[in-house]
């Protein structure tokens, strides 16, 4: 029996054709960009050549506004702490939502040992931020307010042209982790009135181990990693130019095939949220429209989220997810299901299915079956 993969939000497999078009520089490519030589010049070209195809993905100005780093996590704190740390003196307050990335929230409260105010903003059952009262919250001295694009957890996508139009009135730079909703809906920084974007090269079907940050003209950060200047001055350390380069192409790729792959993962998630809602007791999280095209999550009640992935995975060699891979290693509720109002015990119960280009129509009875019964099953199991 094959494997059926739905956790797409935690990881994807490099598209072949990328892994193709990269792969001669994991043998050859050693030439370093900060290198005037050749074979350094030629490793520069292919990351300006990179960082452009970043820039179209996302329509930024151009390519010299996309900073690389390792991933997520550092561009999300290269954002946030380079950001605040180097406009100090126009304020001490920093904003995230109550749902975003834990990487946000914990780069936020790392600010707090440097004398920053932290505010969280409150979202609505459905894990819509509360636009009202971050117009309350923001004020000339907020300095940095980040809100995800799209929840990787419930798949909820944010009115962020609105958001940037509050935080620009009454703070100062909005900051926006796309992770999970770039190459699944458009984005554009600048008609969305974006400061900084946050991206990740594994969930375009790129390279793990690269990311970007893009940079809106006119942003000054301070860099959080000191060495030799690369990427100006913000991000030293010698680039990867594998992971850099299938990012790149990683980008152009989706790009242009987005609007039509979107399109076919929509018509599977309704399938599948329409058979899975039929279970009794079963109940999607996250907003019933507003929500990313490859992405269904639901919770059940009496049972334990770790219980669905372990008995789709083992009986029937299906891999989901119950929330976040970066907190899913502790037993607490994700802090997601509680900030949209679950109680604890109904948090526990959840299950994420996020779709990518191997699945299928096809699948669906399949994966339909094997929750309906792992939710019999440890229904029966269980002593609530």
């Amino acid at each position: 029996m094959r494997n059926i993969y739905l956790d797409h939000a935690s990881s994807m497999p490099i598209d072949p054709r990328i892994l193709d078009f990269a792969e001669p520089f994991l043998k050859s490519g050693f030439g370093n960009p900060s290198s005037l030589h050749s074979m350094g010049l030629e490793s520069k070209r292919i990351i300006e050549d990179a960082r452009e195809k970043v820039a179209e993905l996302i329509n930024a100005e151009d390519g010299g506004y996309i900073i690389f780093t390792s991933g997520a996590t550092e561009s999300n704190n290269l954002a946030i702490k380079g950001t605040a740390l180097r406009n100090i003196k126009k304020g001490k307050k920093v904003a995230t939502s109550a749902i975003d990335h834990i990487s946000v929230i914990n780069s936020m409260k790392e600010l707090l040992k440097s004398g920053f105010e932290l505010k969280i903003i409150p979202v609505d059952s459905m894990g819509i931020v509360d636009t009202g009262k971050l117009n309350d919250i923001l004020t000339k001295d907020t300095t940095v307010t980040s809100i995800m694009y799209a929840n990787n957890e419930i798949g909820t996508i944010e009115p962020i042209k609105e958001i940037g139009e509050v935080v620009h009135e009454k703070g100062l730079y909005l900051h926006v982790d796309a992770t999970a909703a770039a190459g699944r809906i458009p984005i554009d920084v600048q008609s969305d009135g974006i400061d900084l974007l946050t991206l990740s090269s594994n969930d375009i079907y790129g390279p793990q181990g690269a990311g970007a940050l893009y940079i809106k003209p006119g942003v000054k950060l301070q860099p959080i990693l000191l060495g030799g200047g690369q990427e100006r001055g913000l991000r030293s350390g010698t680039e990867d130019l594998f992971a850099i380069l299938g990012m790149g192409e990683a980008s152009r790729i989706i790009k242009k095939e987005m609007n039509k792959e979107s399109e076919r993962l929509r018509e599977i998630r309704d399938k599948l949220i329409n058979e899975i809602l039929k279970i009794e007791e079963a109940y999607l999280t996250g907003h019933p429209t507003r929500r990313l095209p490859n992405h269904a999550s639901f919770r059940f009640s009496g049972i334990e989220g770790e219980s669905i992935l372990l008995n789709m995975d083992m009986k029937y060699h299906i891999q989901v997810s119950t929330g976040s891979a970066c907190t899913s290693k502790t037993l607490e509720p994700s802090h997601v299901l509680l900030a949209i109002g679950l109680k604890h015990e109904d948090a526990h119960g959840s299950m994420v299915l996020t779709l990518g280009k191997s699945n299928n129509i096809g699948e669906i009875p399949l994966i339909i079956r094997a929750v309906k019964e792992t939710v019999e099953r440890l229904r029966k199991l269980s002593p609530i």
